[in-house]
């Protein structure tokens, strides 16, 4: 195996053993970057005029989930961690409201918004999860 397909896996380029990759490594970040993918395809046929309307705050509020995910496992502070996952619980709500909104507009059909609905319920699932995690950890975990 080359060096392109470790780094791919998450694995030294030296040594060839797994690495922790921080963020990359929680789950609720990997469905929160699937559930982004899956707005993308979905927002792409609706109409022109909404690019710079709702089909661009959809994204945003998309965007924003396991982005904040992300930042807050960067930052130094539990209480950082914890602001930063509560944020993208927000920004998550923002997304099914937007998309209700998207349905209700004839932007998308009922199937496409329940198959939304499904992957944001997944999504808040772990993200309630890791909100709970957080919360019951004390500082010296949280450093760990």
């Amino acid at each position: 195996m080359n060096a392109d397909q470790n780094e791919r896996r998450g694995e030294d380029n030296q040594t060839g053993l797994a690495q922790k990759r921080g963020f990359q490594d929680l789950v609720a970040w990997q469905r929160a970057m699937e559930l982004v993918t899956a707005v993308y395809r979905i927002t792409r046929d609706w109409p022109r005029e909404e690019q710079y309307g709702l089909t661009s705050q959809i994204r945003r509020a998309a965007v924003s989930i396991p982005s904040n995910l992300a930042e807050g496992h960067g930052r130094s502070g539990p209480r950082e961690y914890a602001h930063h996952v509560s944020i993208a619980f927000g920004s998550l709500c923002e997304l099914e409201t937007q998309m209700l909104i998207g349905e209700q507009l004839g932007y998308a059909n009922g199937a496409t918004t329940a198959e939304l609905m499904t992957k944001t319920a997944e999504v808040r699932r772990l993200i309630r999860g890791l909100i709970r995690s957080l919360q019951t950890r004390t500082p010296v975990e949280m450093r760990s």
